[in-house]
């Protein structure tokens, strides 16, 4: 199988590059513009233990980069794109022009090019907006907040309420994915992510937040945190993310037009200020934290019910967030 990976040598893409490699019989080739954080070590790793990779430094919208690759891929895993909402917020037609535009012209070129293709596309549950119409408890003690009216998560029947430009463009690429598959027979799937984690995650203060308290309390470094910390979120590790790819692309007629919420459920469920109790004692270091102003479009909580994903693939979260963390700095302790 011929995999083609955009924003392949990112964080997920890293990671995906990994997983299919698993299989001597694919052939993978990675398209990424090296924008981000860290790329560039995840670009020397992947080059120097895996020669036969191909890695195109391209931005997607040039086609022409890379189109020979394109058309005769079998599967194409769209990750690439602006991934920050206080990077839209200041920079939207950057934002605009990474996330949809560009995710446009490459979805439209393979429905004249290449539309027998599996195409699966990272979308966010920042689709949802702020969730500000469900109803919140807030639970001292444990220092997180409650959901009371989705006690088991929320599904993909939420109403979709795109706020902030990254909203609004990965929103609106999600819905095009959606409606390929459904105008034009693209076989396409999209999967709304929650918070992904794990190993080649830099982790910036506006992105991959596990990854960043984690390096800032590695170095012992001080925290900020936007909001009053009992935001909530499921975590899900990367490598049980790719798994559910994977099945996608083996179930591609069963799930093509469809997307799913996915994150790590009830289960790997826990608020920032959780986190970060978690990482002192692993450290053995008080956090110092500073707090700031909750941020536009930012949820106070988000889990994935994961029902719809595993009544269709039969997929669920496999990896503790507690062991997940352990590999995460593992990986950060020997390579920052």
């Amino acid at each position: 199988m011929k995999i083609l990976i955009t924003g392949g040598v990112g964080f997920i893409g890293t990671n995906a590059v990994l997983y299919f490699l698993q299989n001597p019989n694919n052939k993978i080739t990675v398209v990424d513009n090296f924008s981000r954080l860290g790329v560039d070590m995840n670009a020397t790793y992947l080059k120097n233990n895996f020669p036969k990779i191909k890695i195109i430094k391209s931005f997607v919208g040039n086609i022409n980069n890379y189109k020979k690759d394109l058309i005769t891929s079998d599967v194409i895993i769209h990750l690439a794109g602006q991934t920050a909402v206080t990077t839209s917020i200041i920079k939207p037609h950057h934002d605009f022009k990474n996330n949809l535009l560009e995710s446009f012209i490459l979805l439209d070129y393979l429905r004249r090019n290449n539309p027998k293709a599996t195409i699966l596309y990272s979308s966010t549950n920042k689709v949802y907006g702020d969730l500000k119409n469900h109803k919140m408890v807030l639970n001292k003690n444990k220092k997180i907040y409650i959901d009371s009216c989705h006690p088991t998560g929320i599904d993909e029947t939420e109403n979709l309420n795109f706020i902030s430009p990254y909203g609004c463009s990965k929103g609106a690429t999600d819905l095009y994915f959606l409606d390929y598959a459904r105008t034009y027979g693209i076989k396409t799937v999209v999967f709304r992510q929650s918070c992904i984690y794990g190993p080649f995650q830099i982790g910036v203060e506006d992105q991959g937040w596990v990854a960043h308290f984690s390096k800032q309390a590695l170095k012992e470094k001080p925290i900020t945190i936007f909001g009053d910390g009992y935001q909530v979120r499921d975590l899900l590790y990367v490598e049980d993310l790719i798994n559910a790819y994977d099945l996608a692309i083996k179930k591609i007629d069963k799930v093509k037009g469809q997307t799913f919420n996915i994150g790590g459920g009830i289960k790997n469920t826990y608020s920032l200020l959780q986190v970060i109790k978690i990482l002192e004692k692993e450290f053995n270091y008080k956090v110092k934290i500073s707090f700031q102003k909750m941020r536009i479009g930012d949820q106070k909580y988000f889990v994935s019910k994961n029902e719809k994903i595993k009544r269709i693939l039969g997929w669920k979260p496999e990896t503790d967030f507690k062991k997940g963390l352990d590999k995460l700095i593992s990986w950060q302790k020997n390579n920052l």
